[in-house]
């Protein structure tokens, strides 16, 4: 009992050391994050506005976009810490693709991208700039897209796209759902990952024709990850069915010894 306790007092501690490291060990917040937040109005706006967007859901910060040194305020701003400022208009689309380089591709052989610098959209007229959106098709809505021209071409495109984002989002619910029992997803999450955004370069093309070829291509692919899933679904089926036969048998066997034990007892 003395050992015992003796061990526990060593582990507390040492617990805890690891425990503060751990925590120590955490990014801090950024400069950039922690100076903008404290400001009013148009220079305080940004940040708030990040915060919702899906640069923040997977850990994009400023500097993602702007450059900079987001450790040190003194040169948070300094170009020679690769600090890039806000685009003009018309580089905005260079700008955002060097993240997204195939988007940026499809974007400048589009309709949009040929009119771009003649009153044609950027990126942040449909995603916004520090709100970021995530791609979908409630991005091409009427309201949206009825700022430039009709919405007819538009909602061709989106009604030709709907089944295929609704078959994405369904996968992408079945693998949460597989990831959430301890089911290995990785391999399957990266196929469903490349196909998506394979589709979602569709909504830059604006070409009515590709959208509606390669939507049969894609729910083909995706046709494949069901049938992967399927599988999934069996294997996981099975083991439903051992594991109730076996807590039947232990079951059983309990309730067996039980009654000899009762019998021997009476």
């Amino acid at each position: 009992m003395t050992r015992n306790f003796r061990s526990l007092l060593i582990l507390i501690p040492l617990a805890l050391v690891l425990a503060s490291s751990a925590w120590s060990a955490e990014a801090p917040e950024s400069v950039c994050l922690q100076c903008h937040g404290s400001l009013p109005d148009r220079l305080g706006t940004p940040v708030n506005l990040w915060q919702k967007s899906v640069h923040a859901q997977n850990g994009i910060s400023c500097d993602g976009c702007h450059g900079g040194d987001t450790k040190d305020a003194p040169t948070a701003m300094d170009p020679a810490k690769g600090f890039l400022g806000a685009p003009k208009e018309g580089a905005i689309p260079a700008f955002c693709g060097r993240c997204h380089p195939g988007v940026l591709k499809d974007y400048l052989s589009s309709a949009h991208g040929r009119a771009l610098g003649k009153g044609g959209p950027t990126c942040v007229t449909c995603h916004g700039n520090h709100e970021v959106l995530k791609a979908s098709l409630t991005l091409i809505n009427e309201k949206s897209c009825s700022r430039c021209h009709s919405f007819e071409r538009a909602r061709i495109i989106r009604d030709a796209m709907q089944q295929t984002e609704a078959h994405i989002q369904g996968i992408e619910r079945r693998l949460d759902g597989y990831r959430s029992l301890g089911v290995d997803t990785e391999r399957l999450g990266k196929e469903l990952f490349s196909i998506r955004n394979s589709f979602h370069s569709l909504f830059h093309e604006v070409n009515t024709a590709r959208v509606k070829t390669e939507s049969g291509r894609i729910n083909a692919e995706l046709s494949k990850l069901d049938r992967e899933l399927q599988l999934i679904d069996e294997e996981q089926g099975r083991r439903r069915v051992v594991g109730g036969i076996a807590v039947a048998v232990l079951l059983a066997i309990a309730l067996l010894a039980y009654l000899l034990r009762k019998t021997f007892r009476d």
